[in-house]
């Protein structure tokens, strides 16, 4: 199901109109620059590579220092901007239902020393088998996904993680805030489906379940494949006595010998991966100490209960060898319909890659040098509500193909060429920005002066460990970051 079948319900280009005017409601200052910044990047040939040649774009009639300056001194009202994101019509799954992806990205900063609160960022692809920590700014984005391959996500929310912030207590604040916003803009209502949550193997997917408990979401994630949990305890033998346990038998990822019989299993051929395999283990759960997250856990540490998935894939696509991918759910009972569901919904949250490749690449989130977090934070809210044009202006976007380019049905359009028919469906629809007053550029530093207040230089911290931080100092010699503090 795409999502012009789903989010465009009357007139396209007033679902549109309506979103660039509640969008222009929420900067509330530098309003008209931050507004014509938004639409240069939708409208620029090409993809953005610095925000100079956004100035030269035709849609932004003011100069490189009004941009600069609209970063730096704008202001966004992120809160009602939210509300609007949530507001959108938005893609669900076959049966109805919301799914919502969670995950890590990261604004690389290495050299940026006067920039604050940056940290070690784990990056990958950087050389063979090499996973080298880049000092920068993480942001986790929640977006919903769609059914079937496709490039678009609906992205509702971003947040900068702080120095020392849990990723997962962070993102379940988040998911809980934004689970909160939908349900008040009637996106679900009672008697709706669950709302189910998919993340990757970087968060700890049983506490994130549990941080959530109370709402009207299911989360599945990723395990890593060493993992070892517990089974439900035995039914407590007449006449046995001492203290009852609290941990049943060992479930090891590793050691087929512990795995028993599976409660579900199914087997599905596909079209990229040959025979797919699934077998569903029921009520396992981790053996939780207080240590890592749960050390300010006070009394019993619960008992997190849902249901293991294996899922084994005869070949991959890019012809190296399968290995098996293990999934935790945090509902129990799974049959073989919903182990099913829940394996081909987890390999549709990798779609959340094609959006922030669309970032980074196209859209130019990461290209600006900007200094401070606030500034930044400023910019990825512009990017998110660039990305939210885009899908409402894709079931009015003709196919203006290169030469090169294979003809493409209107519901398969990719973000990127939806953004180049952009710049013909910008007349028609809403624009409240007005333009700029007549002026002249600042007298600026006289020449010859110097900077008498340089600006201070930070340390790297290090997420998830409080208080501790890591910078490079003059008198090491060793190019390696050692802490300090």
């Amino acid at each position: 199901m795409s999502l012009s079948h789903h989010a465009v319900r009357q007139d396209p280009f007033a679902g549109l109109s309506r979103f660039r005017g509640e969008f222009y409601s929420c900067l509330t200052r530098r309003a008209d620059a931050l507004f014509e910044l938004a639409d240069a990047v939708l409208c620029a040939d090409g993809p953005v590579r610095s925000l100079v040649e956004l100035s030269l774009v035709g849609e932004h009639r003011r100069g490189h220092g009004g941009l600069y300056d609209a970063l730096s001194a704008g202001r966004v009202d992120v809160a009602r901007l939210r509300r609007a994101l949530a507001a959108v019509p938005l893609p669900r799954a076959a049966d109805g239902r919301l799914v919502l992806a969670a995950d890590l990205t990261c604004w690389l900063r290495p050299n940026a020393h006067t920039s604050p609160q940056r940290i070690l960022c784990h990056t990958y692809g950087r050389g063979k088998d090499q996973h080298i920590p880049v000092p920068g700014w993480p942001y986790s984005v929640i977006c919903a996904l769609e059914t079937g391959r496709s490039s678009w996500t609906a992205p509702l929310d971003a947040l900068r993680l702080a120095p020392g912030e849990d990723a997962a207590t962070a993102t379940a604040r988040q998911m809980r805030e934004l689970v909160e916003r939908l349900v008040a803009a009637g996106q679900w209502t009672d008697g709706d489906p669950e709302i189910l949550v998919v993340v990757d193997a970087g968060y700890d997917v049983p506490r994130l379940a549990f941080l959530l408990k109370d709402l009207p979401v299911r989360v599945l994630g990723r395990m890593r494949s060493d993992r070892v949990l517990r089974r439900a305890v035995p039914p407590r033998e007449p006449g046995t006595h001492g203290r009852p346990p609290r941990h049943g038998g060992e479930f090891v990822f590793g050691d087929p010998a512990t795995w028993g019989t599976p409660d579900a299993q199914t087997v599905t051929t596909t079209r990229l991966y040959g025979t797919a395999t699934a077998r569903a283990w029921d009520r396992l759960h981790p053996r939780l100490t207080h240590r890592s997250a749960w050390t300010s856990q006070l009394g019993t540490l619960p008992v997190i209960e849902g249901t293991v998935i294996r899922l084994q894939v005869e070949h991959l696509p890019s012809g190296a060898t399968p290995k098996p991918v293990w999934l935790w759910w945090s509902d129990t009972d799974a049959c073989e319909t919903d182990v099913d569901m829940l394996w081909q919904t987890f390999l549709r949250r990798f779609d959340i890659e094609h959006t922030f490749r669309l970032f980074k690449q196209t859209l130019g989130w990461t290209c600006p040098k900007i200094r401070t977090p606030e500034a930044a934070d400023r910019w990825t809210w512009l990017i998110l509500a660039v990305f939210t044009q885009l899908r409402l202006a894709r079931p009015l976007a003709a196919d203006l193909r290169r030469p090169w380019e294979k003809p493409t049905p209107p519901d398969r359009l990719t973000p990127a060429r939806v953004r180049r028919d952009f710049r013909h469906l910008r007349p028609k629809a809403h624009c409240p920005a007005g333009a700029p007053k007549p002026s002249h550029p600042g007298p600026g530093r006289p020449p010859g002066s110097k900077n008498i207040r340089p600006t201070p230089r930070h340390d790297v911290h290090t997420v998830g460990k409080p208080g501790s931080a890591k910078r490079r100092t003059k008198k090491s010699t060793d190019p390696r970051p050692r802490r300090t503090g």
